[in-house]
């Protein structure tokens, strides 16, 4: 970089190198994304193809953040876990946050016809992103617990609340007066004695959010060459190892699935 007077103000950027030896957890979250989902017509209380179009983002920022190993999402937000030893980007905050939060976005705005084909985006999203450091095992899994659970309580009284709109014939305001107080158990009664529905058999996606890991699988690609013996050519199949993302919708709260992936929380 060429020398100038005008170098000092370098000396004003404010130094955000992250803790070391802590998980690093970026979330982003969907800025004003109620207005963005009426505006789209998206389906209550829970859209396939936007949801989809989430966990597809996440995956490419995961290919591109290899360090990244976990991801959980539900509605609209995502939150990315780094490996506690990572140094990308010299594990400054605000280029972890910054370049993430671009790609995503960038990411929903490329791909929206191959979820939305018949509905033109009408204005560009906009997602935000806060970082946030747990310094244990335990803490980064009660982070992960929060977030699932959240996404079980909101998913239910979403559900309840469009049923009693839709099917129900309530108003807006006349069905958050109907769930006012109520208890999840009280949840799961309106919807078995009023629509017949078991909530437990939701599809778990809606229920328990995605959750993205990496997965080892054998690749297996054909090489063409000469044989030695004849000088002909011949097909030869190679096997190699890969990572590729996989796509769960299953329970992160209780011991099985850290029992089943010890590699997710051991140190590389």
């Amino acid at each position: 970089m060429a020398k100038s007077k005008f170098e000092y103000v370098r000396q004003f950027e404010e130094v955000d190198k992250l803790l070391p030896n802590c998980w690093i957890v970026m979330r982003l979250d969907g800025r004003g994304f109620h207005k963005f989902a009426d505006a789209h017509h998206f389906t209550k209380p829970n859209d396939t193809r936007g949801l989809g179009l989430m966990n597809f983002c996440a995956a490419c920022v995961m290919e591109e953040f290899k360090d990244v190993v976990l991801a959980y999402g539900q509605s609209d937000e995502y939150s990315f876990v780094f490996r506690r030893e990572t140094t990308q980007f010299s594990r400054r905050a605000s280029k972890l946050m910054t370049n993430m939060v671009s790609l995503f976005s960038s990411c929903f705005v490329f791909h929206w016809s191959k979820y939305f084909p018949d509905q033109q985006l009408l204005y560009p999203p906009a997602f935000d992103g806060r970082i946030v450091l747990y310094p244990s095992n335990q803490n980064l899994r009660d982070y992960l617990s929060w977030r699932q659970a959240d996404c079980h309580i909101n998913n239910l009284y979403n559900t309840c609340f469009w049923k009693l709109v839709q099917e129900g014939g309530l108003t807006n305001t006349q069905a958050e007066e109907r769930l006012r107080g109520t208890f999840s158990s009280d949840k799961n009664e309106l919807l078995f004695s009023d629509f017949g529905i078991n909530y437990n058999n939701e599809p778990e996606w809606f229920r328990k959010g995605s959750v993205l890991i990496w997965k080892t699988v054998d690749e297996v690609t054909v090489n063409r060459c000469k044989s030695k013996e004849t000088d002909e050519e011949i097909e030869r199949e190679v096997v190699r190892k890969r990572r590729k993302v996989e796509l769960l919708h299953t329970d992160i709260i209780g011991e099985e699935f850290w029992t089943d992936r010890p590699e997710i929380l051991a140190k590389s």
